[in-house]
């Protein structure tokens, strides 16, 4: 295995880690907004009140999102250990 190789599997890594994570991300990021501005309109300055809608949005986008996580994730998996052989040789 060259540098190029390792190269390239550490950006395709990076690249699936960005992929799996950022529906969760994006959801959180929104939800947080939206409770940031009913906070701001209603002057309600609670810090545990975007916790809990947070919390059920990212179950639920979990629950939309994870059966796909999963196989981008077993899928890389699996190219990785294919690619084991090949280390050796």
């Amino acid at each position: 295995m060259d540098a190029a190789q390792v190269i390239d599997l550490g950006r395709e890594s990076l690249w699936i880690a960005v992929m799996v994570a950022a529906p969760l991300l994006g959801v959180a990021l929104a939800v947080g907004l939206l409770v940031g501005i009913l906070q701001a309109a209603t002057s309600i300055q609670e810090m545990t009140l975007s916790f809990i809608p947070k919390l059920g949005a990212m179950i639920i986008a979990l629950v939309i999102f994870g059966g796909w996580q999963i196989a981008i994730m077993v899928d890389f998996f699996r190219s990785i250990f294919e690619r084991i052989p090949e280390l050796f040789m």
